[in-house]
């Protein structure tokens, strides 16, 4: 979208939520969101941020790879401007100030997309189902851990202390109880997440002890990314005010289960809505069971 069509409808949202401060935000190869704060005044008179295309080759840790593994990258390290996507705006509901938080996407000041953002690969991933006549469907699980606060890296995490007093200790899946544990922390997350429009349906407890998951329902996988990524960090601040931290790593304790995110996929037919996974009869479709195949081939590397 041109900056003239995005315009009109941040100016009517920014006054809407009488709005003092932006963060543009970016999200890197592994999730995590990279940008800069402005006052909402500059933002819309123009002021268009910019970041230096190598936070797409940042390690997790802020480090990066040796020069001979990054051939896809141009180590002249050149600027991108960030352009917001109006339908990617949220409020950030713990500001105390009103405040929003937008998610961009990267152009070279040429005006090329930057390929290696991850936004933008996802866009070619659509472009590429679109060409089919296929629409893609996902809903996103999301498994993390509650821990308690750590601030020594040499220490291992530990589950955390829940409204009883008690340190959660054993395996509790699909317990009510053990989720009540952290109903304090949750209501606000809840709240937070309305207020922000995420697509929310279920908590349970995982496996783990202090092992959570959060279903989002199922749409558009564009606007799903952005929400889990909104997500992740809101329910990263909601654990901190409530003296936790969260985590969304793969394994972040040695002798507990590991957390991923699972992705429930469909195909549907562009034109008439039908899912192509599955034949008239119900069955499986030929194309599903080459779409089974296409996953056990790349995925195993």
């Amino acid at each position: 979208m041109s900056n003239r069509q995005e315009q009109p409808l941040l100016n009517d949202w920014f006054q809407n939520h009488g709005i003092t401060e932006v963060e543009c935000l970016v999200s890197d190869l592994t999730g995590i969101l990279k940008g800069k704060i402005m006052p909402a005044g500059k933002y819309l008179n123009g002021g268009r941020p910019r970041l230096p295309d190598s936070i797409f080759i940042q390690t997790v840790t802020g480090g990066y790879p040796d020069d001979e593994d990054i051939r896809f990258w141009n180590p002249a390290e050149r600027d991108m401007e960030l352009v917001p996507d109006p339908k990617a705006v949220f409020l950030v509901p713990w500001a105390e100030d009103p405040t929003a938080q937008i998610i961009h996407d990267c152009y070279y000041l040429t005006g090329e997309p930057v390929e290696l953002a991850p936004r933008h690969v996802l866009k070619r991933v659509l472009e590429l189902y679109a060409k089919r006549g296929w629409t893609p469907v996902i809903a996103p699980e999301v498994e993390f851990y509650l821990v308690k606060t750590n601030t020594d890296s040499d220490y291992p995490l530990e589950p955390p202390i829940g409204r009883t007093g008690r340190q959660e200790s054993s395996r509790q899946s699909f317990s009510i109880d053990a989720v009540n544990e952290f109903d304090p922390l949750f209501e606000e997350m809840y709240d937070y997440c309305e207020a922000m429009n995420l697509d929310l349906d279920t908590l349970i407890h995982e496996e783990g002890a202090g092992q959570m998951e959060v279903n989002f329902q199922h749409g558009d996988p564009l606007a799903l990314a952005d929400q889990v990524v909104m997500f992740k960090r809101t329910l990263r601040e909601t654990a901190l005010r409530h003296g936790m931290y969260a985590t969304f790593m793969a394994k972040p304790m040695a002798n507990e289960p590991g957390s991923s995110m699972h992705i429930h996929q469909s195909l549907l037919d562009a034109k008439d809505g039908h899912n192509v996974f599955a034949g008239d009869d119900g069955q499986p479709s030929r194309l599903f069971h080459h779409f089974i195949g296409g996953l056990q081939s790349t995925c195993r590397r």
